[in-house]
Formats: structure tokens, C-alpha cells, sequence
């Protein structure tokens, strides 16, 4: 057996579990999940702006703070766009 081969198997095989099916995760638990998340993100882009302003924040951490709480709310702002857009579709289904 040549020893790129063998390599290739030993790297296949540690990758495996990422290709697995994982556990199923209930809608509810899911959303609460994200919403925590969110909330946390922007609270961190709250504290780092206090922070900064005290000075006691360098400039670098509140642009990467700031920045992570904008994608966070643009992407739920994105999410609640495409539940609002499919349930309006939902209403002009013909029954």
C-alpha cells in the first residue's frame, strides 16, 4: 500500500463524522438558539462601543464587534423578510 493512499484513508476517516447525519433539532429550540445568539452579538457591539467610549476599548475590537452585530441583524432582518415574502405567499394559494 503506498503511504499517500494510507494517508488519504487516515484523513478520510477522521472527516467522517462531519458527513454524518447529526441528531434532529426541534424548530422551537433551533429559533430560541438564534434569537440568544443575536441578542448576545448585539449586546457585544454594545459593551465594546461603551467601552470605547470610556477609552478603555481599542479601536480595532469595537469595529470587529460592530461589524459582527451588523451582519447578525442584517441577516435576521434577511430571514424575517423570507418568512414574511413565503407566508403572503401562503395567503395567495388558491384553496
Amino acid at each position: 500500500m503506498d503511504i499517500s493512499t494510507l494517508n488519504a484513508a487516515q484523513r478520510y476517516t477522521a472527516l467522517r463524522p462531519a458527513t454524518e447525519p447529526q441528531e434532529a433539532i426541534s424548530p422551537g429550540t433551533y429559533f430560541r438558539d438564534m434569537v440568544h445568539d443575536l441578542a448576545t452579538t448585539v449586546r457585544a457591539g454594545e459593551q465594546a462601543s461603551l467601552s470605547a467610549m470610556t477609552g478603555s476599548a481599542d479601536q480595532h475590537s469595537l469595529v470587529h464587534a460592530l461589524s459582527q452585530a451588523e451582519l447578525a441583524v442584517e441577516t435576521a432582518v434577511t430571514i424575517r423578510d423570507r418568512v414574511v415574502e413565503a407566508y403572503q405567499e401562503i395567503l395567495r394559494m388558491p384553496v
